[in-house]
């Protein structure tokens, strides 16, 4: 069973639009394409908190939409791709990168030159990209344990697709799962990425067998643990990977933690904050 559910980043209401801008560059599938080139047209909107500028009149507080245009058409032509989706990803990706201000966006590629032997006024691709917000908990019962998640937490934070938002305090808890073994320190933290689930659960996994984590005993020990608790509110069921994570209801390792970041952060299944399973789970209405 595969279920994948998630919302579109671009949530701020305010945003700088680029329409129609003209860019001649070389990409295409067929060899003609990428040596003679064509114009290209991008419309971009661009999500951005304009408040702040906009009272203040100053352009320091907002995004330069000039030099968006100028890395637009700079990117594309220093740039060749056989394919649109290619150009529009990474693309966006770049753009969101360069310019700290810009929180998520919509981009359009627009081809009115496309190789199709019919009547077509153009071929576009559109897409949404942004960053996303993603709660991940973190633990280790080997070695040094807080320098474990310390050095992951540091790793994390130097990854350019990555932003650490907040991070909770350490807390020693008693083994899960019925296995004999060492208590844990466990963690928590909010990031801002730019990866997808998927790639996301890659990187962390990355960062696991960096940390040395062997997979033998199931709630075993273990030197790094990161598991993604909440994306967005996505609900993702792969054989790869859930999200939310199926059990952390039920884990106040996780919760504890949880409610020093996140205490508002609703279920998207169970419909409660993190705060409201806690009280549940506990009785309690703080930690």
């Amino acid at each position: 069973m595969r279920e994948d559910r998630s919302v579109s980043p671009l949530r701020n209401p305010d945003a700088i639009r680029i329409r129609e801008l003209e860019v001649y560059a070389w990409h295409g599938v067929f060899p003609e394409e990428t040596k003679l080139g064509q114009k290209f047209y991008v419309n971009a909107a661009l999500s951005v908190s304009t408040c702040a500028a906009g009272k203040a009149d100053d352009l320091s507080l907002s995004v330069d939409y000039g030099r968006v245009c100028q890395e637009i058409h700079r990117f594309l032509t220093d740039h060749t791709y056989q394919l649109l989706e290619a150009a529009a990803e990474h693309l966006a990706c770049h753009l969101l990168l360069t310019f700290a201000g810009i929180h998520a966006l919509e981009l359009e590629i627009r081809k009115p030159a496309a190789p199709i032997p019919l009547p077509v006024g153009s071929v576009s691709v559109c897409i949404t990209r942004g960053w996303r917000r993603a709660v991940i908990s973190c633990g280790s019962n080997l070695g040094e344990k807080e320098a474990y998640l310390r050095e992951a937490m540091d790793k994390i934070a130097h990854d350019m697709k990555c932003r650490l938002v907040r991070s909770a305090d350490f807390i020693v808890t008693a083994p899960y799962g019925g296995v004999e073994q060492d208590d844990f320190v466990n963690g928590a933290f909010l990031l801002e990425t730019l990866y997808d689930p998927q790639e996301l659960l890659t990187f962390l996994n990355r960062l696991e067998a960096e940390a040395g984590r062997e997979r033998k005993i199931h709630w075993g020990p273990r030197t790094l643990d990161l598991d993604i608790i909440f994306y967005e509110d996505s609900v993702i069921r792969t054989d790869r990977l859930t999200i939310p994570h199926p059990d952390m209801q039920n884990r106040e390792f996780v919760l504890r933690p949880l409610m020093q970041i996140v205490p508002e952060w609703v279920h998207p299944v169970y419909g409660k904050t993190v705060a409201g399973i806690w009280e549940s789970m506990t009785g309690s209405h703080g930690i």
